[in-house]
């Protein structure tokens, strides 16, 4: 990951180089001293919860796993990337199979939807923001995927995966990365503590006999484990099943944990 690299963490926040860009942003999962208080000296972009970003404003790209990915500050703080996702990237890309079908559901900027184009598969990625689905699919063309076979859709996870259902489509690999909390295209609420489960069981019945089901989340209190738990009892079948945490270790030493996974390849 040679354009990407956590330089450190600590006080509660995180400094990264994405490309020649260093990066200073909020981390609450890092509430140790800094290792490396020096390399902080001079950041090229900031954020500060409420004040928002400092620092070069204009978009720039990055290379990460053989893929292509436009970045920039967003109102949230974030730039458009998870570099933590790579292994999930790599597994998805030994997974897919060419001409499979498979659903990435909350698919923001697009690279699990990127990693499982480029082995092959054909996706169907849906995202209730229309910004994040352009990005994702500026992304592509960054990548040279952009004539991939991809379906770009804005809409909302839930009635998305119901329709689905009733139009009888399954899938061949399911990926789902939730967000805790945000608003749907006609304003309804998504809390991920109240809708998983109930989005988790829908998706069961779009989901082919052997497909693989990927579920992240990068919500403070939720680990790897309740992940797995939350699919085994959805999908009634633990074989295969497997959970990690995301977690990168700085140049300094520090360690930063970043989220969670769990995925199995279903047995029904």
């Amino acid at each position: 990951m040679h354009d990407y690299e956590l330089l450190d963490a600590g006080d509660g926040r995180r400094l990264e180089r994405f490309g020649a860009r260093l990066v200073d942003r909020p981390a609450p999962a890092a509430p140790e001293r800094r290792r490396n208080p020096a390399a902080w000296q001079a950041p090229d972009l900031r954020f500060e919860p409420g004040a928002g970003w400092s620092g070069a404003s204009d978009p720039w790209s990055i290379a990460l796993e053989g893929l292509t990915f436009e970045l920039r500050p967003t109102e949230s703080g974030q730039i458009g990337l998870f570099p933590e996702q790579v292994p999930n990237w790599r597994w998805l890309g030994g997974e897919t199979k060419p001409g499979i079908e498979v659903l990435h559901l909350f698919g923001y900027t697009g690279g699990s939807t990127l990693a499982c184009a480029a082995a092959g598969a054909r996706v169907v990625h849906v995202d209730a923001a229309r910004s994040s689905v352009a990005w994702a699919r500026r992304n592509a063309e960054l990548s040279g995927l952009a004539d991939r076979p991809i379906r770009w859709l804005v809409d909302d996870a839930e009635p998305f995966v119901v329709r689905e259902a009733r139009r009888g489509r399954r899938y061949d690999g399911i990926i789902l990365d939730p967000p805790s909390y945000g608003h749907g295209r006609r304003g309804a609420v998504w809390r991920l503590d109240e809708r998983l489960p109930e989005l988790l069981r829908s998706c069961t019945a779009i989901a082919n006999a052997g497909a693989f089901v990927v579920l992240t989340a990068h919500t403070e209190g939720v680990d790897a484990g309740a992940l797995g738990r939350l699919l085994a009892e959805s999908f009634g079948d633990v074989d295969g099943l497997e959970t990690l945490e995301f977690e990168l270790t700085a140049t300094s030493g520090a360690r930063l944990w970043l989220g969670s996974c769990a995925r199995m390849i279903t047995q029904r």
